[in-house]
């Protein structure tokens, strides 16, 4: 009988496939009025293929916290994750910064 790790079910004869990095997102709170869901908005910068100037575009996405740790103005990091409802598709990973009150 040959030494063998513990088997996985139906694969059993394969190796495990490594999963990939999620991607991750830094952004601030748009709104924390929602039970355990956050709205996160992430600014990026975007050079004009013409005119080399630099513009500002924002995407508001939809994450979950299931402690309903960050509050509005909050910068925080985000990862990507299966879709949890219709709209969230990313969770909370942490708070980078609490805003001052």
């Amino acid at each position: 009988m040959s030494e063998q790790g513990p088997q996985l079910g139906q694969g059993a004869g394969q190796e495990a496939v490594a999963r990939k990095r999620r991607r991750t997102e830094e952004g601030v709170v748009a709104s924390g009025k929602m039970d355990k869901t956050i709205v996160v908005e992430v600014t990026r910068l975007k050079k004009h293929a013409r005119y080399d100037k630099y513009l500002r575009s924002k995407t508001r996405f939809y994450a979950h916290d299931e402690k309903n740790e960050a509050k509005a103005g909050d910068r925080v990091e985000i990862a990507e994750t299966r879709p949890l409802s219709k709209s969230k598709r990313w969770r909370l990973v942490r708070v980078l910064k609490r805003q001052e009150a």
